[in-house]
């Protein structure tokens, strides 16, 4: 059974990193990380935006396409993650079963690129102290307690 006018997968989350956009291209650029976070996909690069991110489409148990867009706010940046697509293994016919299989693999997806965000953030903010400016990071000092 298919949905009709509608992509089954519909993933779109983001997450303030508080790091200069610039940095994250190292961070996303590491085509070895992208196996590790989406290790059942096969990423095919449709533009590599450097610091603005990457846009990809996607084969595998999914044909979509995948989007990571850095957007400069305040003294950071937000991490947009999309991913749309449709699951190309054989679905449950039964209606209550396929919409409860594409639940299930839309969180399995959203949680996917969670980690992808949080463990971007984590790498880059790692020298930032809770409360003190992107600055500090980039500098490598850890700041102070803000009063």
């Amino acid at each position: 059974m298919k949905l009709e006018g509608v992509t089954s997968i519909q993933v779109a989350d983001e997450t303030f990193v508080a790091a200069a956009p610039e940095s994250v291209r190292e961070a996303l650029g590491d085509r070895s990380q992208w196996a590790r976070w989406w290790p059942d996909l096969e990423l095919t690069v449709v533009e590599d935006r450097a610091e603005a991110g990457v846009r990809w489409t996607v084969t595998g148990p999914i044909e979509g396409t995948m989007e990571v867009w850095c957007e400069p706010v305040m003294d950071g940046f937000v991490l947009h993650y999309f991913l749309h697509g449709e699951p190309t293994g054989a679905l449950p016919r039964r209606p209550r079963a396929l919409y409860d299989e594409l639940a299930e693999t839309n969180r399995r997806r959203r949680v996917a690129g969670k980690v992808m965000a949080f463990e971007i953030k984590s790498r880059l903010e790692r020298h930032r102290s809770p409360g003190d400016p992107a600055a500090a990071a980039e500098a490598g000092t850890t700041g102070g307690v803000r009063g």
